[in-house]
């Protein structure tokens, strides 16, 4: 059975799409078949993947591939149509056996309401009792029909009622962060947030009305997998001082406040498993400074970051050769990330 992975942290601009991009080629790089799902309205993960350049590009996508995007897939359950949730047809990401899409809708977020209402009134609202098992049953049949190993949930920042469901039926999580003040603030936040959600969803799994669903909600087994911290500036190879302090800021809150909530909530794998990875702190899975002009240059290719060529950049002579050794590092920094994941899932080779 797939690994469902949720990228999440309520708080944006944290290179979270990105990351999912990049983390799932290469998982797709070491054998693993991945689906991403842009489960995000604003659809950023979608316009890495498909090219989105024309002021109508979605629309038309959506018009000439109907049912192949998250919300249209899920419309039989939100629209109480008469039909059963079918497979997605996922898009296959170009240049990468093995990984697969399902594209974001702009109008998900318009479903909030509806599955906020049903994810508080299922026990006495028969109507809206397949909502909050629509997600999990659209993942699973999914999966299996591309026999994937990894569902990788690219999610919204925000704290809303698809984000609460995606998390709490995930088997994983990852928290994309930034050593800055925010991301510091959004740590206390997710440690208040994310043990209200398990109960929430431990409770929800015992309701008789989702549990008779067509689409059953299922008993949580969330656990963490830690975090990714990236955009930052390096300066001799290290941390710039200014962004040093906030990584240790943002390192004390995750041992000291996140870390403490997610174990009462049986969040957390035993701590040994947790080990710092060569020069990481635990529950750090990877640092990744910024891509600076390189980010344009993959998203104009539509390929990860450590897969531009000299093509993709247009550069040449020394230029192209120090930005090879950057290209180099990145490649190195997400086999290592991919690699970790595998392992903390139980997914080794």
């Amino acid at each position: 059975m797939a690994k469902i992975i949720a990228m999440f942290n309520n708080k944006g601009g944290v290179s979270k799409t990105t990351t999912c991009f990049n983390l799932g080629w290469m998982l797709a790089q070491r054998g693993k078949t991945v689906i991403m799902v842009d489960a995000d309205p604003q659809c950023n993960l979608t316009g890495m993947v498909l090219d989105l350049t024309q002021v109508d590009a979605l629309d038309k996508f959506y018009s000439e591939h109907p049912n192949q995007n998250l919300r249209d897939a899920l419309d039989p359950a939100f629209q109480s149509r008469p039909r059963p949730l079918a497979p997605v047809e996922c898009v296959p990401v170009s240049g990468r056996e093995g990984l697969f899409l399902i594209p974001g809708h702009v109008g998900l977020a318009e479903d909030e309401v509806s599955l906020g209402v049903a994810q508080q009134l299922s026990e006495s609202i028969q109507a809206l009792k397949n909502l909050p098992g629509s997600f999990s049953h659209l993942f699973e049949i999914t999966a299996e029909k591309y026999k994937a190993d990894y569902v990788i949930l690219d999610l919204s920042p925000g704290l809303g009622s698809i984000n609460q469901n995606l998390v709490s039926i995930s088997d994983y999580f990852i928290v994309p962060a930034s050593p800055d003040v925010f991301s510091v603030m959004a740590m206390d936040s997710l440690a208040r947030v994310l043990p209200k959600w398990i109960r929430w969803a431990e409770r929800a799994a015992e309701l008789d009305a989702l549990a008779k669903a067509d689409y059953v909600f299922p008993h949580p087994k969330l656990k963490f997998l830690g975090t990714i911290v990236q955009r930052y500036r390096l300066k001799n190879g290290a941390p710039t001082i200014a962004f040093q302090e906030y990584f240790d800021a943002l390192d004390g809150a995750i041992k000291d406040t996140l870390v403490p909530a997610l174990r009462s909530s049986n969040l957390m794998f035993d701590d040994s498993l947790y080990s710092g990875v060569g020069d990481e702190p635990p529950y750090r899975l990877a640092s990744i400074p910024d891509f600076n002009t390189l980010i344009a240059n993959s998203q104009q290719s539509r390929k990860p970051v450590f897969e531009l060529t000299k093509q993709d950049v247009k550069r040449g002579g020394s230029v192209w050769e120090l930005t090879a050794v950057n290209i180099q590092k990145f490649r190195d920094t997400f086999d290592s990330l991919a690699s970790r994941v595998e392992s903390l899932t139980g997914e080794e080779a």
